[in-house]
């Protein structure tokens, strides 16, 4: 039996580039003690899946598996999200919300006032600046081409017992836009139907969609399309984002990383040249199979639905292949940390629509958008908290969040004693509790009215004003004396007690 590889651990190196692959990113990890190679035979279906959930669920590092059950030369990497603090690496900067607050920057002072102009001029400075995709001929994923069977020749994990089959869980989904001329990247599961098919899930309200919905309307039937396993993190990172629609998702992926996507040609599907392993292929609109079950993030077996088919036509991949896997399940899981990252890099352009917003927490237990959201207000007139619910749940993914608690700005939305306190203080259930019906809500989502739709729960937990407090004004706060507070508080650091 073959050793378990532990690096000892040193303080993180320095560096002034982005990650140019995955590759790049495993030898900064091993340089500085954040990663473990297994050496000992496991099997991907079940063995593999439960040691990197275990791994996950421990905080542990990231996970290279170099001796897989019935796939010599290949190797297996999970956990490259482990925590927060990677994507601040990733991306390198200090704090996540730099990541966003450096694309608004782009903008002039003295630009248009609509958020939907300052949109548009944005693409255009991305389209005539070093943010714009590069395009080359190279690929080192072009030294390995598999023509019949791709499916089968790659280590393609079978995460829980009773999923439907093995499934790819961090597939790049490529496919381009021929109604708006524009690529689309999504992070959709797709189940080995056998050697040369998948069944693709996606949702009724993400990008893919409306590719599939406009490739019907134009009465196409097959949409050329790739799925990318492996390329470099910020990348990756970049694909689960819920990029707005209809901007080109490598612009707006080029954009965040603040450098220009290399992409290749394949056959008319651009595909990042820095690729592990690529699926080339297409989606058929002739045809519907079922997918599932598969153990999601809620914790449960999703139900088995009908969804659109992958036809794989070739394999691409790399010299000693690296194929990426997530563990999807209850937090935390690496979507748990991709979910954290969202909301901070997000939160700049969340503010650019909504001034008044001071923070918001989609906290991993409330499932992110799928879930529970805090967030807190510089409240300036009656209703405000009502007004700011009704926005977010008009405003792209976040139309799925399904409970969103309004604070006043003073609260740590990432305190929860401070919500419960807030709640608990502030809130007349029968004024500042509503509940709406019939509205957008996450397919997963088991406990609605249908798939997809279901209801809405908002809780405005702020100090009211007199219109809003049945004419009756807020009552004053407890505070002590400020000079017997200094006083007394000299004398406990005099006495060291505090």
């Amino acid at each position: 039996m073959r050793r378990l590889l532990i690096f000892s651990k040193s303080k993180p190196c320095g560096r002034r580039l982005l990650f140019k692959d995955l590759r790049d990113y495993v030898g900064y990890l091993e340089r500085n003690g954040l990663i473990r190679y297994v050496d000992v035979e496991l099997d991907p279906v079940l063995e593999i899946p439960e040691f990197a959930r275990r791994v996950m669920l421990s905080r542990g590092p990231t996970i290279v598996f170099r001796n897989i059950r019935g796939f010599p030369g290949w190797r297996m990497i999970s956990n490259i999200f482990r925590g927060l603090d990677v994507f601040k690496i990733i991306f390198d900067v200090k704090d996540l919300e730099e990541v966003g607050e450096r694309v608004l920057k782009l903008l002039p002072e003295r630009s248009p006032e609509s958020f939907f102009d300052k949109a548009r001029l944005l693409i255009d400075l991305i389209r005539s600046g070093r943010h714009l995709p590069r395009k080359t001929s190279q690929a080192d994923f072009l030294n390995n081409i598999v023509e019949r069977d791709g499916f089968n020749k790659v280590p393609i994990p079978k995460i829980w017992p009773k999923d439907g089959g093995r499934y790819i869980t961090y597939g790049i989904l490529v496919t381009k836009d021929l109604y708006k001329d524009v690529y689309n990247l999504g992070v959709y599961r797709a189940q080995v139907i056998d050697g040369e098919r998948a069944a693709i899930h996606w949702f009724i309200h993400k990008r893919a969609a409306h590719v599939y919905k406009n490739a019907k309307e134009m009465n196409i039937r097959k949409i050329p399309a790739a799925i990318i396993v492996g390329t470099d993190p910020a990348t990756m990172a970049v694909a689960a984002m819920p990029t707005p629609y209809p901007i080109d998702e490598y612009l707006f992926t080029s954009l965040l990383k603040g450098e220009g996507v290399e992409l290749i040609d394949l056959d008319g599907v651009e595909v990042p040249a820095n690729s592990e392993i690529v699926f080339r292929g297409y989606i058929s609109l002739d045809e519907l199979v079922d997918e599932g079950p598969f153990g999601d993030y809620r914790g449960y077996y999703d139900y088995v639905n009908k969804v659109p088919v992958f036809r794989l036509e070739r394999l691409y991949y790399r010299d000693d292949p690296l194929y990426y896997f997530t563990v999807v399940g209850r937090p935390y899981m690496e979507d748990t940390w991709i979910g954290k990252a969202v909301e901070r890099i997000f939160l700049p352009f969340i503010k650019l629509i909504f001034p008044e917003i001071i923070d918001i927490n989609l906290p991993p237990e409330g499932l992110f958008t799928g879930g529970i959201a805090f967030v807190s207000i510089k409240k300036r007139f009656p209703g405000h908290a009502k007004k700011v619910m009704s926005g977010l749940w008009g405003l792209g993914l976040f139309s799925l969040v399904k409970m969103i608690i309004v604070v006043d700005e003073h609260v740590n939305t990432h305190d929860l004693g401070q919500i419960l306190y807030s709640i608990a203080v502030n809130v007349d259930p029968s004024r500042d509790v509503i509940v709406i019906n019939d509205m957008p809500t996450d397919e997963l989502d088991f406990v609605s009215k249908a798939r997809g739709l279901g209801s809405k729960l908002g809780i405005d937990a702020t100090i009211k004003f007199p219109e809003e407090n049945y004419g009756r004004e807020w009552p004053e706060k407890t505070e002590p004396d400020p000079d017997i507070y200094r006083k007394i508080d000299d004398l406990l650091r005099r006495l060291g007690l505090i």
